[in-house]
């Protein structure tokens, strides 16, 4: 093949790829078996590793660094990581409508309530449409930089195909996570290998994305899903619900099970109904989180010292049960130390 037929090649097979990996990893609706989905992958490896001229950063093959980190850089946020305030009753939920409502002289907000996913924060900064930077929350201000670790989660995309140009320069914010089934697989795993196992999906998320070998982290069946923008050009969304839509739409996997309300009985409805049925999802959640719908509401409500006006999230009530210890078993690890 001529030099511009196999560069024509490389990005065909990378656009068939990334179509079919969003099928699989974001919409669960695959359209090609695992064997024809391998064989697209392999002719890609193939043609790169003859051509290595044509290899780019978002190239599907540059999920996995094949160097392990010796640690994570520091990286400030543009935009601060708040925490949220938390509320633990529906009356707390009803005070938080009311200060709405005073710092916005009676208008009537629209909320969005939406899952609150019990995993790591993260961050996902794209320039021109491609993915350079991922962060953790760290202290709100500052963050790890874990980008080779975040590029191996199949569900994040690597380029963004979009032709608006403050699309092509954004950032997002998510949770990464462990799906409940995937969960108890990796600890079923570990014990197999006498490893000791995970205490919960959060603990194994955190844990898998502060490896220094990106190769151990693509083992990990980690997933994210977006839930907000970061710094972006201002005025390209006028409301959350549009701001959630349209980055489902450019490829990312958004929040699910959200709802818009009109008042705050309808959230309370709405917070109500998940407490009862948040145990039938596949991924664990531990509350709801509430916003208003209107960003410039948003910003005229603002933030305090630690936290948005503008957001509550309501805590679910923690499930508790007895439990009776019946051995204790004592082990040498690795080091010798007795665990």
């Amino acid at each position: 093949m001529k030099t511009e037929e196999i560069k024509a090649r490389i990005e065909r097979l990378r656009q068939e790829i990334r179509y079919h990996d969003h099928k699989y990893y974001i919409e669960a609706a695959p359209e090609i078996s695992d064997y024809e989905y391998d064989q697209l992958f392999h002719e890609l490896e193939e043609l790169e590793r003859k051509y290595p001229e044509f290899v780019t950063p978002d190239s599907p093959t540059q999920r996995v660094s094949g160097v392990p980190l010796e640690e994570f850089p520091s990286v400030r946020h543009r935009i601060p990581m708040l925490s949220l305030d938390n509320s633990y009753s529906m009356d707390e939920l009803i005070e938080f409508d009311t200060r709405v409502k005073r710092f916005l002289k009676g208008e009537r907000p629209q909320y969005m309530a939406e899952l609150k996913i019990d995993g790591v924060s993260a961050s996902l900064a794209y320039e021109d449409g491609i993915l350079v930077l991922g962060a953790t929350r760290g202290d709100g201000e500052i963050g790890d930089d874990i980008t080779s670790n975040l590029k191996t989660i199949h569900s994040i995309p690597l380029r963004l195909d979009v032709e608006d140009p403050a699309l092509k320069k954004i950032e997002v914010r998510g949770e990464v996570y462990i799906p409940i089934n995937a969960f108890e697989r990796l600890n079923k795993e570990r014990i197999l290998q006498n490893e000791l196992p995970f205490a919960n999906p959060r603990n194994a998320a955190a844990g898998s994305l502060h490896l220094l070998d990106p190769k151990i982290v693509a083992k990990r069946p980690l997933d994210i899903f977006i839930h907000s923008l970061g710094h972006h050009q201002k005025g390209i969304f006028k409301t959350h619900d549009e701001t959630l839509q349209r980055l489902k739409e450019i490829g990312f996997k958004i929040i699910p099970h959200y709802r818009l309300c009109e008042s705050i009985e309808e959230v309370i409805e709405f917070c109500k109904d998940w407490e009862e049925r948040h145990r039938e999802l596949d991924y664990e959640v531990d509350g709801m989180v509430i916003k208003v719908n209107s960003l410039i509401q948003q910003e005229r409500l603002g933030f305090t010292a630690r936290s948005p006006r503008w957001a509550i999230a309501y805590k679910f009530k923690a499930e508790q049960a007895t439990t009776k210890l019946k051995q204790i078993i004592i082990q040498v690890g690795r080091t010798g130390a007795l665990t």
